[in-house]
């Protein structure tokens, strides 16, 4: 067991429960969709805009193959940083739907290599109402209804996939969110983090929290208050629907025993795989990932 540097607060629950209210209920706006704006070997690609959680637009695409009708489908969440994922053999899978968006408001298909100057790991981290990670949650849920409610997709077998960021995400939507009915989190990030925190962090992004925690009053006490209400491995007590996992054995940012933390918390049917690699994506999880997606 992880020793750590704050506990499971006392509303948990009631917090998550009222984040997720808030995005369930927020109203459906999408706007701007284009049909086939794109397309690969195996899917058409859409792309459309939807009013996010604040307000703001948010863009985003939505890959399913020709003839598509009530197929199963998953949230494809992306990695940390401002890059949108593209609808490659990642982000979509044969026979199946696939919808990613970006979190930042940058179009469906943005690139862009992470830079510290771009980063948001702090953003609102003084608080557990105004860290970023909230809102974030909060769009993924209402992209998850935007999924769930196109023609193409069976509304009983929505999933959800993600790397590192999207990997934790997913966990806590799994967690939450009624509408997703199966995860695979990939190398999820946040489990155990208040620890890793509290010994010093050296690399970024993560870096970015321990910088900000320097230029406010009690700033280590505050930030991790915030991040008890995250922390994946507390989030993965609650996730009761089947869950796969996955750890890379030399995986320098999201360290295998943090991974190993938020698997071991998961209530319901598990899996998990190790790779024997560091953190990025491997070959296998394409099959694999697809496999877990297709189980009844």
């Amino acid at each position: 067991m992880i020793e750590l540097p704050y506990e499971k607060p006392e509303d948990f629950e009631a917090f998550w429960h009222q984040t997720t209210y808030e995005a369930l209920h927020h109203p459906l706006q999408v706007v701007d969709w284009q049909f086939r704006a794109t397309t690969t070997e195996s899917h058409h690609v859409d792309t459309f805009t939807f009013i996010g959680i604040d307000g703001t637009e948010k863009h985003g695409w939505l890959a399913y193959p020709e003839g598509a009708r009530s197929l199963k489908s998953f949230l494809w969440l992306p990695p940390y940083g401002r890059e949108s994922k593209l609808p490659d053999q990642y982000g979509t899978r044969p026979g199946m739907v696939s919808l990613s968006f970006n979190f930042h408001g940058e179009p469906a298909f943005h690139q862009e290599s992470y830079v510290q100057e771009r980063g948001y790991f702090a953003t609102g981290a003084d608080e557990p109402e105004t860290w970023v990670f909230r809102r974030m949650f909060q769009d993924a849920v209402i992209a998850s209804r935007i999924l769930q409610a196109q023609v193409q997709v069976d509304a009983d077998h929505v999933s959800v996939s993600g790397m590192s960021q999207g990997g934790g995400l997913g966990i806590w939507q799994g967690a939450w969110n009624p509408i997703i009915k199966r995860v695979c989190s990939d190398m999820p990030f946040l489990s155990t983090i208040g620890k890793t925190l509290v010994k010093g962090v050296y690399r970024y992004p993560l870096k970015e929290l321990r910088d900000f925690m320097e230029t406010i009053p009690v700033g280590e006490a505050r930030v991790l208050h915030t991040l008890s209400y995250f922390d994946t491995a507390f989030q993965a007590e609650y996730c009761t629907i089947p869950t796969q996992v996955s750890l890379g054995l030399k995986d320098p940012a999201c360290r295998p025993d943090t991974v190993r933390a938020a698997y071991n918390a998961l209530r319901g049917e598990r899996n998990l795989i190790e790779y024997d690699h560091g953190h990025d994506y491997h070959p296998d999880m394409i099959f694999n990932n697809l496999s877990w997606f297709a189980a009844k």
